[in-house]
């Protein structure tokens, strides 16, 4: 086979940068780092999990007997005791997307069902529904005793249907004194985030301080069939002092807040949950554990927060509390920033989210209005894309179309000069200056459409509308496909074999052989063989990501291939190519002080090589 030393380069710098990208992205790379930032973050996990318990445990078994600052104002011993005691009764509301089942323990969400949208045993996804899920907040329930509001019991809800159709819940919790606290609720249409406020009449008497300590608990849940690919997916996100930011959830950790937060989340790969302080919290942290054992949570995360009080009477809390999925559309409507929580690049690849936000969800969007068929608006989407990069991938077939036509030409290099890579070198750039060929422009253009590659990697892994949906063989777009379960785990493959996967390691194969079939042989043996076990990289690679990708990529192979063989046979006329080539050729050359300096560095060290005597005879005697 022959091969161009620069589109070999080309491949090389593309799978150095899809194994950077997948390393990045890897649960195992993000929990495994180098040994003292382990022992820093289970220290840290250690510590959090230690004050989150010591919280609870006030929480449960309040102090008797001695007094604290918090009810150092409380006015009467009778309080909110009552409430301590009591019968759990709930109250459900309907939407088009949620199923909502409210608690008068705590006055709070006890689950929610998000009726679009189905967990791996087919049942509704349900969020927020695990005894750990929880609110609360510390109150003077009598003179010498505290509690968690998540421990006392509400008045029967009072739910009411509005003009505007929603729904408003209310729980009241009233003292003996007279004192009142107010959670309500207002469930809209068609919208995943429940509007909450708090209502504290008698603050000093109730918080003892014009701060609310405000706790929220959640469990992120498992939600797709690969707990271990969704964990490395699941991140701890904030929108703090103006800007937002994450932490990878897997390994645990913590974050403390000094100024103002808008709002704390769990995103896990398709779902969040977030708590939005409508009027910004003053501070707090948030700490998270990452479980690795087999019991169904992604992650658990505990939220300390602060609200700042006006030094009134009565306050008001407005919050919000979102469940639901990570959509960019729906996330954006709330004009908080929530949509920065989709994954569509991060890190040093954050740049690609761009071209996600701009391009491709738009164009996904528009064709998904022509077929519920999401097979097909991938194949579209495929087509649409291969489009709008046709000038590069031309470009890249007309260098290559050149560098085919100087192949006698370089063929005769090599018999000239033998073994002497110098000489070889000079001379064939000396060929490609009067030919008027760049000898990167294979591999330039196939490096500009390298952002493509990493914005629709991050794009199918955050894509939560191809969950459930099916295509061929593939029960679920949104993870990988799998024809055959294999009774054990291979290292670095896993233990199912995914159909699409080797259809786009066979087509990237196919590709490699007729890219290097249509250039010249440097006779490097270790460039010569790369771009052949490339494809067979990706296969170890692709075999968990979602099979919405993997068709992407076989789809994109299969076009390259296609015009691949129609572009160099009828479209490229190779004479013509040699005629302009010869013109040029006869051109005045002026050379770039670049090319001076690479030709003055040749000539050193093949000066230096002659002085040690590593070159032919032959090419001593020239």
């Amino acid at each position: 086979m022959k091969f161009d030393r620069n589109s070999v380069i080309g491949f090389i710098i593309l799978g150095l940068l899809f194994l950077g990208m997948f390393w990045f992205n890897s649960k195992d790379q993000n929990r495994f780092l180098a040994e003292k930032k382990i022992a820093d973050n289970i220290k840290r996990v250690q510590d959090s999990t230690r004050r989150s318990q010591d919280s609870i445990a006030r929480y449960k078994n309040p102090p008797q007997t001695t007094p604290t600052p918090i009810l150092a104002t409380a006015a009467d011993s009778a309080g909110f005791l009552q409430a301590l005691n009591g019968t759990e009764s709930t109250e459900e509301v309907n939407t088009d997307v949620l199923r909502i089942v409210f608690t008068n323990k705590g006055g709070q969400p006890k689950s929610i069902e998000l009726k679009k949208f189905k967990a791996p045993g087919n049942t509704n996804v349900k969020l927020g529904a695990t005894d750990f899920d929880k609110i609360s907040y510390n109150i003077a329930a009598a003179t010498n005793r505290n509690a968690g509001i998540d421990s006392l019991y509400f008045g029967t809800a009072e739910k009411a249907v509005n003009t505007d159709s929603t729904t408003t819940i209310t729980y009241k919790l009233k003292s003996a004194e007279g004192r009142e606290i107010v959670h309500k609720f207002v469930v809209k249409p068609n919208n995943y985030m429940l509007d909450f406020t708090i209502t504290i009449d008698g603050v000093q008497q109730v918080l003892g301080t014009n701060t609310l300590n405000l706790t929220w608990q959640a469990n992120a849940v498992q939600q797709q069939k690969d707990i271990e690919y969704e964990r490395g997916q699941s991140k701890i996100g904030y929108y703090y002092e103006g800007g937002y930011d994450n932490h990878m959830a897997p390994g645990g950790g913590s974050k403390d807040f000094k100024g103002a937060v808008n709002w704390v989340s769990i995103k896990q790969q398709f779902f969040n949950y977030t708590l939005v302080a409508k009027n910004g919290f003053s501070g707090g942290n948030i700490i998270w554990t990452s479980p690795t054992d087999t019991n169904g949570i992604v992650t658990q995360a505990t939220a300390n927060m602060q609200v700042a009080l006006q030094n009134n009477a009565t306050a008001s809390i407005p919050l919000g509390l979102y469940y639901g999925p990570n959509d960019y559309q729906i996330l954006k409507q709330y004009g908080n920033d929530m949509e920065d929580m989709v994954d569509l690049g991060s890190g040093i690849f954050a740049f690609v989210k761009y071209i996600n936000r701009w391009i491709v969800i738009p164009a996904f969007n528009f064709f998904d209005k022509f077929t519920n068929n999401y097979g097909i608006v991938i194949l579209l989407l495929t087509l649409f894309i291969r489009l709008l990069i046709s000038p590069l991938t031309y470009s890249s077939y007309l260098s290559g179309a050149k560098m085919k036509v100087l192949r006698p030409e370089i063929e005769q290099l090599k018999a000239k000069h033998g073994a002497d890579q110098q000489a070889m070198s000079v001379d064939q750039m000396k060929l490609f200056r009067e030919a008027g060929v760049n000898p990167l422009g294979g591999c330039i253009p196939a490096l500009f459409q390298i952002p493509i590659f990493f914005a629709l990697y991050s794009f199918f892994n955050s894509a939560v509308g191809l969950r459930g949906q099916e295509f061929l063989w593939a029960h679920d777009l949104s993870q990988y496909d799998s024809v055959f379960h294999i009774p054990f785990s291979i290292p670095l493959y896993g233990d199912h074999v995914s159909l699409f996967t080797i259809t786009a390691v066979i087509t990237s194969f196919l590709i490699s052989l007729y890219s290097m079939s249509m250039t010249p042989d440097q006779g490097n043996p270790v460039l010569k063989y790369m771009p052949y076990f490339f494809p067979f990289i990706l296969l170890f690679v692709f075999n968990k990501l979602p099979s919405g990708l993997t068709w992407y990529y076989t789809v994109s192979n299969l076009i390259t291939l296609g015009l691949q063989f129609v572009i160099q046979t009828y479209i490229i006329d190779h004479d013509k190519i040699l005629a302009k080539m010869e013109v040029s050729r006869k051109k005045p050359k002026t050379k770039s002080k670049w090319a001076e300096k690479m030709e003055q560095m040749q000539e050193q060290q093949k000066q230096v090589q002659q002085k040690k005597g590593g070159l032919p005879n032959s090419s001593k005697g020239r």
